[in-house]
């Protein structure tokens, strides 16, 4: 029987880069899934569907909500995947329009669809969240001190939820990634090289090479399924080793 078999799902950003390869690994395990992208546009890996909303604010996380309702009925699997943010030179010349962008897009959107489908879940005692986070938040830089902000402050409101969600059978857990191949990633830091004035050749990590989507899509579908059961308030990092800890 397929692990996903009769679940339904909802991955925020699914459409390139590690939220396709999410919505690719729940569709080949038998899930039904709705992608979120900016553009319907986009393209959604096949057997998912796609909803265009701009999840920064309240009104595309209705969008997102309603749709998960008439198109699914419900919603078992949430993945929160969109993020992301443009450095800068250093963290005074980030402008505070840009340190709020980053709030909404890396934190609040979470928060703000969090508060719509979770109630359903805590109904039925049943369900996943996953946060995506970055291991960025290990080495705080000025360049990109926005992003980071926001996703430390996505890492302790996912812990909080995680212990407000387990009496009603809902885990919440986050999985950070390292360093990892994907479009979106590498044009950021090609960016930043520039910034800098760089190479932008930053090595490889002890397992000898950059991640890759399936790689955090494969850790995702883990602290989603059944297997994970027992696991809630967790921080999963998959880095290849390049951020040691205690």
């Amino acid at each position: 029987m397929l692990e996903f078999a009769g679940k339904r799902a909802v991955v925020t950003g699914g459409t390139r880069g590690i939220g396709a390869a999410v919505v690719r690994q729940l569709v080949a395990g038998g899930a039904e899934v709705v992608a979120t992208a900016r553009s319907a546009g986009s393209g959604v890996p096949e057997g998912g569907t796609v909803v265009e909303a701009d999840v920064r604010g309240r009104s595309g996380a209705e969008v997102v909500a309603r749709a998960v309702t008439e198109r699914l009925g419900g919603v078992d699997i949430v993945v929160h995947n969109v993020g992301g943010a443009r450095p800068f030179v250093d963290s005074s010349a980030i402008p505070d329009e840009e340190w709020q962008d980053a709030l909404d897009l890396n934190y609040l959107a979470s928060v703000r669809l969090d508060s719509l489908l979770a109630p359903g879940m805590r109904e039925r005692r049943s369900g996943a969240i996953v946060h995506v986070s970055s291991a960025a938040v290990f080495t705080p830089i000025g360049p990109f001190l926005h992003y980071i902000a926001a996703k430390a402050a996505l890492e302790s409101y996912s812990r909080g939820l995680s212990v407000e969600l387990a009496p009603y059978g809902v885990r919440v857990n986050t999985v950070t990634p390292g360093r990892v191949a994907t479009p979106g990633g590498e044009a950021t830091r090609e960016l930043w090289a520039q910034l800098e004035g760089a190479s932008g050749d930053l090595g490889s990590p002890p397992l000898g090479r950059d991640g890759q989507a399936d790689d955090i899509a494969n850790a995702v579908l883990f602290l989603a399924s059944e297997r994970a059961g027992w696991l809630t308030g967790s921080n999963l990092v998959v880095d290849g080793g390049e951020y040691p800890r205690r």
